[in-house]
């Protein structure tokens, strides 16, 4: 009998059955879109997602909006911010997982196309980026916020000296200005047309934070990358997440408020975050701080909560705030304070019922969250239980390193017309699969908390 040969490729079943232990909605859009442009991917990422129905989740998106409108009113006329607010509302969708880069970082750049064809394929006039800001300007060697990366060597993006920056935060430390001597030699070594100019533009400029100074500068890179403007990127980060949360902490009746500050409720979210912190996924939680981050000389730090306030460990001299609802909210107000991640996706994505698209870990902890939430709300009252059922629907995706070129963003951009660049990006990944871009998922088969999720598998069975 002559066996039946299927041509058509399919995703590898290990990887698969590993992923769908913690996220099956990934899986299936992996399933759905392996053969398929990675620009249709990008597409399916941004469709629509179902409108809030319980009075948490409306509340909460009514919140957003209004921090969006805000974000949205420092670079658009009132008669576009109406069109992105009502696209959003119809796709409400974040591109996550990046960190505070300038674009000529790859991993940051290829993220930010990945969004950008999700936003052009779907008509939409602007999308959402989220960029986390709590990083130190230098992270590890010559990385992070403070570093330019023009391929063959690291540019000290903003002059500071090094044990400057690896002890300030990309939110806190300023007023910055550009290093305008570095940056000039580079145009003397190498053929810089496509973004030298663009940064050079703003050479003279004094900026309040390092981050102010990213999301301006990569405003400024995209709006010279694509001179027709299809789709316009919105910076957002950890400060918007402030805001938001403070609008919450302004009614005690809000259902953050009352899982903060009602001992009992509390309580149960606590032992819900233990629980899911000391399961099999455990590795995927980012747990460094209590509820908020503190800000203090330019750094971030790490709070913990005891004897009703929010401390620094080990510091006597260090912050200490209240932990009450009023002292809470404004802190943040005031940028004394930052939301954690659980705090910052639960005001961002998870009550307010939008999409976020990120890295590999984050398709991991942002499951773990969504599960948090889930254990803490009471379904002997109404709204709660109106909000569990629909967080049985999960809205979160991968979108980090889908796209991953190997070379960096000044070769890819190289050989491309300059004010056409994203436009002539655009043709390419029409062309190109999903199954291609990812390499068979090598990123995912090569992910140390993945792998250990597989093991895991393997031995229980």
């Amino acid at each position: 009998m002559t066996a039946v040969f299927d041509p058509t490729p399919t995703p590898p079943a290990e990887i698969l059955a590993v992923l769908s232990r913690l996220c099956p909605e990934v899986v299936r859009d992996i399933e759905q879109n392996w053969n398929a442009p990675v620009s249709d991917y990008a597409r399916h990422l941004w469709r629509p997602v179902a409108t809030p129905a319980s009075g948490p989740a409306i509340a909460a998106r009514s919140i957003l909006r209004e921090v969006l409108q805000q974000r949205l009113g420092m670079i658009m006329l009132a008669e576009e911010i109406g069109k992105a607010l009502d696209e959003f509302e119809h796709r409400p969708v974040i591109q996550s997982g990046l960190h505070c880069l300038l674009l000529m970082d790859r991993i940051t750049f290829d993220a930010l196309l990945l969004a950008w064809l999700g936003a052009v394929e779907n008509g939409l006039s602007a999308f959402f980026c989220f960029m986390g800001t709590t990083m130190t300007m230098e992270t590890i060697g010559r990385e992070g916020p403070g570093w330019l990366d023009v391929g063959d060597d690291k540019v000290n993006l903003f002059g500071m000296g090094r044990h400057k920056l690896c002890r300030k935060s990309a939110c806190a430390a300023g007023p910055v200005s550009l290093n305008k001597r570095a940056l000039e030699a580079v145009g003397d070594e190498t053929d810089a047309s496509r973004w030298l100019d663009t940064l050079l533009a703003s050479q003279d400029k004094v900026f309040g934070t390092a981050a102010d100074a990213l999301t301006a500068l990569n405003g400024d890179l995209v709006a010279s990358w694509d001179l027709s403007g299809m789709a316009l990127p919105v910076f957002i980060d950890d400060r918007l997440a402030a805001s938001a949360m403070a609008r919450h902490l302004e009614d005690d009746g809000s259902l953050l408020s009352r899982l903060l500050f009602e001992p009992a409720r509390r309580q149960r979210l606590e032992r819900a975050l233990e629980e899911v912190a000391s399961g099999p996924f455990g590795r995927f939680l980012p747990n460094a701080t209590d509820y908020f981050w503190g800000i203090r000389e330019q750094r971030v730090r790490k709070l913990v909560l005891e004897n009703g306030h929010l401390i620094e460990p080990d510091r006597p001299d260090g912050l200490s705030i209240p932990f009450e609802r009023q002292h809470l909210k404004q802190a943040l107000l005031d940028g004394l304070l930052l939301p954690n991640l659980f705090l910052t996706f639960l005001v961002l994505a998870i009550l307010p019922r939008v999409r976020v698209v990120g890295g590999l870990r984050q398709i991991g902890y942002v499951v773990l969250f969504h599960q948090t939430l889930l254990a803490a709300l009471d379904e002997n009252v109404p709204e709660e239980r109106d909000l569990a059922a629909e967080l049985q629907v999960r809205e979160s995706a991968w979108g980090m390193r889908v796209i991953d070129e190997k070379i960096s963003v000044r070769e890819q951009l190289a050989g491309l017309p300059e004010g056409a660049l994203f436009p002539d990006l655009l043709r390419q990944y029409r062309l190109r699969t999903f199954a291609e871009t990812t390499d068979d998922l090598k990123l995912v088969r090569e992910n140390a908390r993945w792998r250990k999720i597989g093991q895991a598998g393997i031995k229980a069975t």
